[in-house]
């Protein structure tokens, strides 16, 4: 029976939508995915397994030339040749997945929220999927994603997610550049599914957390540590910021007259901008880091390299050698349940202090005008909650109120 042939036009290929496979005849398709993306894949069956060989994006590989290459391909086929074998022993150099990670990294920055994004990135694909980096990218199994996972995948649940899924957009990658075929071995949904146990539901967001009756004596042992994250993490605490909010805070966003931090929707999860009002305490750290100059486009927590911020990993490092086991995240969840038990201090306003979104428009609109003030209150009252015992400033023991 003859092989139907060339049922693709250059034009069908560019205006095509529908995500899936789509046959030019020969074993050769063009793959279309969810998101758009389009690329070449030649098909065919080996001791009964299909096997799927990647010959890159329409927008490297026009439809001649994957025609060529699907001719070859079937040549090779006919002489007995598996054509993925022959590739794979040809002069193309395929990356290790440590090359080819850090590459993706640097194409996709643009799509990352901001520097700590890419950075958390970068480390979760050094450190976590480190027995990956020095493979070839198209050697990688399933095997091989066990051995990275298994010794974090109950002891640290969330990193262990988010770098199984940081594995599988890479690999998802190197297939679309032709380095690999076949199914992803990262993939959850019917593969590692059925390889792992059910990760540990946390409370709060995944994010560990300190009683809030412990915070004050975690914060007495904080000051007297010297380090510049120490001094991050207890501002941190004391406004109910993320961490990442801490780490790009620049001069410019501080208002020390009006006791007021601006931390632009750029910066911010739910991309509004946020205002914290700053308590005396806090304005006494910026005094602190005033020390190292106050250049308006400087950052208030510099790292060791000039012109950086603190690492991503800085604070959490000062948790791991004061040996408490929570995240630096898990503070907001302190601050929270302590404005729900301890106070008497409105829902919405203790959700505005963690610039939660909540409500319809009406109140948000009202709490825009009306809440500065009560969160500056709120904020009071928790930093001296905070306040260690053993200073000179006495805390508020009393019920906090509105």
């Amino acid at each position: 029976m003859a092989i139907s042939l060339n049922k693709l036009t250059a034009r069908t290929v560019a205006s095509i939508t529908k995500p899936g496979r789509h046959s030019d005849g020969g074993n050769l398709y063009l793959f279309v995915e969810e998101n758009g993306r389009k690329r070449w894949v030649f098909m065919y069956r080996k001791n009964d397994r299909q096997r799927e060989m990647g010959l890159g994006g329409i927008d490297t590989v026009s439809l001649a030339a994957a025609r060529e290459l699907a001719a070859d391909a079937r040549l090779k086929l006919q002489a007995g040749i598996d054509p993925i074998d022959a590739r794979n022993a040809s002069s193309i150099e395929v990356p290790t997945f440590g090359d080819f990670a850090d590459e993706f990294i640097e194409v996709m920055r643009p799509q990352f929220r901001n520097e700590k994004h890419v950075e958390q990135w970068k480390m979760t694909l050094r450190e976590y999927a480190k027995p990956l980096r020095p493979k070839p990218v198209d050697q990688i199994t399933v095997d091989d994603v066990l051995r990275t996972l298994q010794p974090i995948w109950l002891t640290k649940s969330e990193t262990a997610s988010r770098t199984r899924g940081r594995v599988e957009r890479v690999l998802d990658a190197a297939k679309a550049k032709g380095f690999r075929s076949g199914e992803n071995p990262a993939i959850w949904r019917g593969n590692l599914s059925n390889l792992l146990p059910k990760r540990k539901k946390l409370a709060r967001g995944h994010h560990a957390a300190l009683p809030y009756a412990e915070v004050p004596s975690f914060i007495g042992r904080l000051r007297q540590r010297k380090a510049t994250a120490a001094r991050a993490l207890e501002f941190t605490i004391l406004t109910a910021a993320r961490s990442g909010e801490t780490f790009g805070l620049l001069w410019k966003e501080i208002d020390r007259k009006a006791g007021i931090w601006t931390v632009p929707e750029g910066r911010m999860k739910a991309h509004r901008e946020h205002q914290v009002p700053l308590t005396p305490r806090a304005l006494a750290i910026l005094d602190e880091m005033a020390l190292f100059g106050e250049d308006p486009d400087a950052y208030v927590f510099p790292g060791q390299k000039r012109g950086k911020p603190l690492s991503p990993t800085a604070m959490e490092m000062q948790l791991r050698r004061l040996k408490v086991d929570v995240t630096t995240h898990g503070f907001r969840s302190s601050f929270r349940d302590w404005c729900g038990e301890e106070t008497s201090f409105p829902r919405e306003i203790a959700e505005a202090a963690l610039a939660h979104v909540v409500g319809d428009e009406t109140e948000r609109a009202y709490r825009r005008g009306t809440a500065l003030e009560k969160r500056r209150r709120l904020m009071t009252a928790w930093a001296n909650y905070c306040e260690p015992e053993t200073s000179n400033v006495i805390p508020l023991k009393r019920r906090a109120g509105a």
